[in-house]
């Protein structure tokens, strides 16, 4: 990973253009912005909000030390699980390194499959009011005294077309949704409906997809890989931080599971595959809702793409 010193000092030029890349995990997002920055001499911002943090390598599909040297990448492996980051925080780091990297080069990727963080960039984040801190302890109460299931079932009353567009296996994204409908009276997902923030650079989105039962299939090998990588090891050194946000995150909880004797290690591996898929079928459904994607088949060949941009 590269390093760069930030001008806060704003240099947009609109022949400057950001080339986003995404689509659902394991589609080969990475591979393609590598080739695309090296096609076009420049650099990646990663957008991918789990390979932010240095404590998660393999789970999280970090770029290897190959790839990471093929081209500069930025905001890799350039947090600590113990840190606070959060999308605002990432869209002002990310903001400045594309005003200082279009010094260099008029164009700049920006790739990953976290929606919210890709959002954020290309159009400004949602104002969402302040949360009464009562409502908040209530729901962390109820979490631990009523389970998961029962916060899910409220805010699918409460809130139904947040739930495609959130991993419901996470207590925080839950009660983060359910935190802003109690405390607004709106759902979460009116927030996300906001007028576009007009960046000072172009923006070209372009995504790869696949065949459902090809993206399966390169979950399940995806997985495997990890696994045979040593994904479990790695789950295990982070074990007595389980209960960190960073470390809410598919393919660490069910280890964590399996480790607090709750699965088996065939079950948990199983779950990671299943929890994969919905990741990415939730992933799909927001870029679809939320984004404008020019989409392509994932081996669509290079050339092509290239000519296109």
């Amino acid at each position: 990973m590269q390093n760069i010193a930030i001008n806060a000092e704003p240099l947009f030029i609109m022949n400057n253009e950001l080339i986003v890349v995404v689509g659902p995990t394991a589609i080969g997002k990475t591979k393609f912005a590598i080739e695309l920055a090296q096609h076009f001499n420049t650099s990646i911002i990663s957008a991918d909000s789990r390979q932010f943090y240095k404590e998660m390598s393999i789970g999280t599909a970090v770029p290897s030390k190959e790839e990471l040297a093929a081209v500069p990448h930025f905001c890799v492996q350039h947090k600590s699980i113990h840190d606070h980051y959060s999308v605002r925080d990432f869209e002002n780091e990310a903001l400045l390194l594309i005003n200082q990297l279009f010094k260099k080069n008029n164009k700049v990727i920006l790739v990953g499959g976290s929606g919210l963080y890709v959002k954020a960039v290309v159009e400004g984040l949602d104002h969402i009011p302040d949360i009464e801190p009562s409502i908040r302890e209530k729901l962390n109460k109820n979490l631990k005294v009523k389970g998961l299931k029962f916060l899910v079932d409220q805010l699918q009353e409460l809130d139904p077309a947040i739930i495609e567009s959130i991993d419901i296996q996470n207590p925080r994204r839950v009660i983060r949704a359910l935190e802003v409908v109690l405390s607004t009276r709106q759902p979460l997902s009116t927030f996300q409906k906001h007028a576009k923030v007009k960046r000072p650079f172009k923006v070209k989105t372009i995504g790869l997809s696949a065949d459902r039962a090809i993206l399966y299939q390169r979950i399940e090998q995806r997985v495997d890989a990890m696994i045979a990588n040593g994904l479990i090891e790695e789950a295990k050194g982070l074990f007595e931080h389980k209960d960190l946000n960073a470390l809410q995150t598919v393919g660490y909880r069910e280890l964590f599971d399996f480790f607090d004797s709750r699965e088996t290690l065939d079950s948990a591996i199983l779950k990671i595959k299943q929890n994969s898929r919905r990741f990415a079928k939730r992933q799909m459904t927001f870029f679809n809702n939320q984004m404008v994607v020019d989409w392509h088949d994932y081996s669509t060949p290079r050339e092509k793409l290239f000519e296109l941009l």
